[in-house]
């Protein structure tokens, strides 16, 4: 059986809830939510070995794991890692969603074997698998326009209510296109 790993990254933690950093995470929530169902996801559970919670289900003859790392944000590798050894995922078979300030909110895009582009997160999991060669779901979170906002200020800031129908709409487009797409 097909196994694909769906991790979403973020910082753990209450401070980090709702901010544009964690939208990895509020991928994989909306995933677990919309999908539960028809996907037979079982409830989160914290598995301390992988440093994840994770969730497990299928989808057409293949197991779908989702998995919201417990590591700080720029430690993602070391989940992913833990993940990849435990269900034995192969690399083309990880897909690692994740905030993108060079996207602007409402957007998102999906790479295979790009670069980390100055996110610290993804540059973990690279560094920790020896490796590019993973898909990414990268969520546009840019709506500075002409403030100039440092970028780490930034993406640990909170979403505004108008951002967060607009991300809203972007991870029900985005969901909706990975299943098509490679699930």
């Amino acid at each position: 059986m097909k196994t694909i790993l769906l991790v979403g990254l973020g910082n753990p933690g209450k401070k980090y809830e709702k901010t544009r950093h964690n939208v990895g995470f509020m991928f994989v929530d909306y995933f677990w939510k919309e999908y539960r169902d028809k996907f037979g996801f079982s409830d989160w559970e914290l598995k301390k070995k992988m440093k994840s919670e994770i969730s497990v289900g299928k989808f057409n003859g293949k197991k779908i794991i989702l998995a919201k790392p417990r590591t700080l944000m720029n430690l993602s590798g070391v989940a992913v890692a833990a993940a990849k050894k435990f269900y034995k995922v192969k690399l083309e078979n990880i897909i690692v969603v994740h905030d993108e300030i060079d996207l602007p909110l409402g957007t998102h895009r999906f790479s295979t074997g790009s670069s980390a582009a100055g996110h610290k997160g993804t540059q973990n999991i690279i560094d920790t698998l020896g490796t590019k060669k993973f898909t990414r779901l990268r969520i546009g979170v840019d709506n500075r326009g002409d403030k100039k906002i440092p970028t780490e200020k930034y993406v640990l800031g909170k979403l505004t209510n108008t951002e967060s129908r607009i991300l809203m709409k972007t991870l029900e487009k985005s969901a909706s296109e990975l299943i098509n797409k490679i699930i």
